[in-house]
């Protein structure tokens, strides 16, 4: 008996020991490769984890309770494994319907400071929908939006003028825009400046030279990408949903492969007018509250866009937007 009593009293000895080896630390959630999250630590070390058995995130039903972008708390047990443990209050987050699951989200990354939306003219063109469906949902996702334009030493005289316009009516609703070339490194000290202690995602469709530009602006990206991947055991997934590359002057790039934008599947059709600053604006001089800026009598949306005050392709995309709620279909920015 005193024997059973004494291996009793070393299992809870032993069981005290390794709870206090357990090391508590802070982090920054920086890639998310399947079930491994890996995380920066405040001292900057990276370390490998897993999501303890128990975690649920409240009130999001999502694929993944945690994404790139969270700041979490992980417990390191002694025998190396870690456990991401807590995660601490977004101040926004972005998330996309899961493929398969229409019920369920995937949140695409947290905490953003910014969105960059790299557009380009030609070769191949951005569609003025595709960029305001993108700017409605950065707005739903209180994420600030800055345009790129790139590739602007490969356009004509009349691409230049057209590039101009859009430049002019997004600088008055109110999206700070740039003027780049990732081929030759034109602007990209100006974009490298706005990137500096900020947390930044970047978005664009195939073809606007993303990558081109994320090099330009990280000419060791290739680097560091190397470093991050040697450092994965044989446990991790190959499948990389999203990563975040530091900056020089104390910012992120996230690069989230194959997302060029947000879906607007949880937007009520009623919302989608406040996501338009410029409409929202107007709308308040509506004869009707519950208006819908299309054929109301009364609707100073409409006498603005007669009135060259609203463009008519941001209108266009409103409209478009609202069709789409109207078909019940969901079709995403991407």
């Amino acid at each position: 008996m005193k024997v059973e009593s004494g291996e009793l009293f070393a299992h809870t000895q032993l069981s005290t020991l390794n709870s206090q080896l357990s090391t508590k630390l802070k982090g920054l959630v920086i890639k998310n490769t399947g079930s491994w999250y890996l995380v920066k630590t405040d001292e900057g070390k990276c370390v490998e984890c897993k999501i303890k058995g128990n975690f649920r995130l409240k009130g999001i039903r999502s694929t993944n309770p945690v994404a790139v972008g969270d700041y979490v708390q992980i417990i390191l047990k002694p025998e190396g494994t870690a456990l991401i443990s807590e995660i601490e209050d977004r101040k926004n987050y972005i998330i996309r319907r899961a493929s398969n699951l229409s019920k369920q989200s995937h949140i695409l990354a947290a905490n953003l400071d910014q969105s960059m939306l790299i557009v380009t003219v030609n070769y191949p063109e951005t569609s003025t929908t595709f960029i305001d469906r993108f700017l409605a949902s950065a707005e739903a996702y209180r994420v600030p939006v800055k345009i790129i334009f790139n590739k602007i030493d490969a356009y004509n005289e009349e691409e230049l003028h057209y590039m101009n316009s859009l430049i002019n009516l997004y600088t008055t609703i109110g999206y700070p825009c740039f003027k780049v070339s990732a081929k030759i490194g034109e602007g990209i000290e100006l974009i490298q400046e706005e990137l500096k202690g900020r947390v930044t995602l970047f978005s664009g469709h195939s073809g606007v030279g993303k990558s081109t530009l994320i090099n330009a602006i990280l000419p060791e990206q290739d680097v560091k990408t190397g470093e991050i991947s040697a450092y994965h055991n044989k446990g991790m997934h190959t499948t990389t949903f999203s990563e975040m590359f530091p900056v020089p002057g104390d910012g992120y790039i996230i690069d989230t492969p194959g997302i060029k934008g947000f879906g607007t599947f949880d937007m009520e059709e009623e919302e989608i007018g406040h996501y338009f600053p410029e409409i929202f604006k107007f709308s308040a001089d509506c004869r009707y509250g519950n208006c819908t800026h299309r054929h109301e009598p009364g609707c100073a949306v409409r006498k603005a866009v007669e009135e060259h005050y609203i463009s008519e392709s941001r209108y266009a995309s409103y409209l478009n937007m609202l069709e789409d709620k109207e078909e019940g279909k969901y079709r995403a920015a991407y």
